[in-house]
């Protein structure tokens, strides 16, 4: 059974920077795919970030290109996601998100249904 857990969420004022961790409980695999998505109030979830387990591949949406940057520790079980330049629009649940790698899988999907597992979430504020 996959768990995943975030950590490090807060309140932060513009400009500012905060970096969020997913502790990773997947057992024996070793090929898999952790994404962030964020949850804005009335808004619809979406992808931010992406991260091959197996080789560090990543991929990031545009509208945080430049500020955030996601990067992992294998020896932790676990998955950085580091924001900076924080704007009030960044606000949001952000969740970490698990899916085993398949054959014929997209590549770092960005779509929520392809990922299995979810973390609870952890709310950033980006507030003066």
């Amino acid at each position: 059974q996959v768990q995943l857990e975030e950590s490090g969420g807060g309140l932060v004022q513009p400009g500012g920077s905060l970096t969020l961790s997913c502790k990773v409980s997947a057992f024996f695999l070793t090929n898999y795919v952790i994404g962030w998505f964020r949850q804005a109030p009335g808004k619809e979830r979406e992808g931010v970030s992406f991260i091959d387990i197996y080789d560090g591949h990543t991929n990031i949406a545009d509208s945080v290109k430049g500020r955030f940057a996601i990067s992992r520790d294998n020896v932790k079980n676990t998955v950085y996601l580091t924001m900076n330049s924080l704007k009030p629009e960044d606000t949001a649940v952000y969740y970490c998100a698990f899916t085993p790698v398949a054959p014929g899988m997209v590549r770092l999907p960005r779509a929520r249904a392809a990922y299995t597992n979810w973390g609870q979430g952890t709310q950033v504020t980006v507030s003066s």
